[in-house]
């Protein structure tokens, strides 16, 4: 199995020695058995993210994997990070994770072995009744949380978050599924869209825990308006299906 994993990353410096020190290493392990892809996008940082990434990582012969940096002039949006990830990316199987390892990067290997030959999507998932939050300020868990329950509710009960950046794809969902947002709702995107299209999805129940270094780039309010939007459109999209069947049905 070819395993591509993607890191976007927006002023992200204070957290490279940790993903130099925790990440790099679950990945030399996986490589040791299969082959594995590094790709990292940096969108547009000011911070010197850019530098410290290719002075860390850009031909680093120690790593033993095959390390790529994309780069945004000018930051764009972890959506457009996703994009050109998914783009650059190689593998039959990827994986997209934060930079800051708000999930723990050592629970990489127990994230990809739920990709069993009927799953599409693997994503972790913190309001599973197994998962759990540490330390989250109250506001991001009321975005998250709340948000997460309406598509719940909108479009399968049986998942619990639809938040998460924390995932692995197959590669036919990249493919097939197409994504517009720019922003942070982007995961929420292709999730949904992915189940709308038939996708099969399984939760890995793990623990969301705020970040050590740095602050979170979230925009809270164009979050919520671009969750709102998306709702809606699923709201429309639901109402017209039904719409159809009942004209079928006259």
């Amino acid at each position: 199995m070819f395993l591509s994993f993607i890191l976007p990353c927006y002023n992200e410096l204070e957290n490279i020695p940790r993903i130099r020190d925790e990440f790099c290493p679950v990945v030399q392990q996986l490589a040791e058995s299969q082959q594995v892809e590094i790709v990292f996008i940096d969108d547009g940082s000011q911070d010197g993210t850019w530098e410290a990434l290719r002075e860390t990582f850009q031909g680093n012969n120690d790593l033993r994997i095959d390390i790529r940096i994309e780069r945004h002039q000018q930051n764009r949006g972890l959506g457009a990070a996703l994009r050109t990830g998914f783009a650059a990316a190689r593998g039959e199987v990827i994986v997209t994770t934060d930079s800051d390892g708000t999930y723990e990067f050592d629970s990489l290997p127990d994230l990809l072995s739920l990709l069993a030959p009927d799953v599409d999507i693997v994503t972790g998932s913190p309001y599973h009744p197994q998962g759990g939050v540490d330390g989250v300020p109250a506001f991001r868990l009321v975005l998250s949380k709340g948000s997460s329950l309406i598509y719940r509710l909108l479009v399968d009960w049986k998942i619990h978050t639809y938040t998460s950046l924390y995932r692995v794809y197959r590669r036919r969902v990249i493919e097939n599924i197409t994504s517009s947002e720019n922003g942070y709702m982007a995961g929420t995107e292709i999730l949904v869209r992915g189940m709308l299209e038939g996708y099969r999805v399984v939760e890995y129940p793990t623990v969301l825990r705020v970040r050590q270094y740095g602050a979170s780039k979230a925009r809270i309010l164009r979050t919520i308006l671009a969750h709102l939007k998306f709702q809606g459109w699923i709201l429309l999209r639901s109402f017209r299906s039904k719409s159809n069947i009942g004209g079928e049905n006259v």
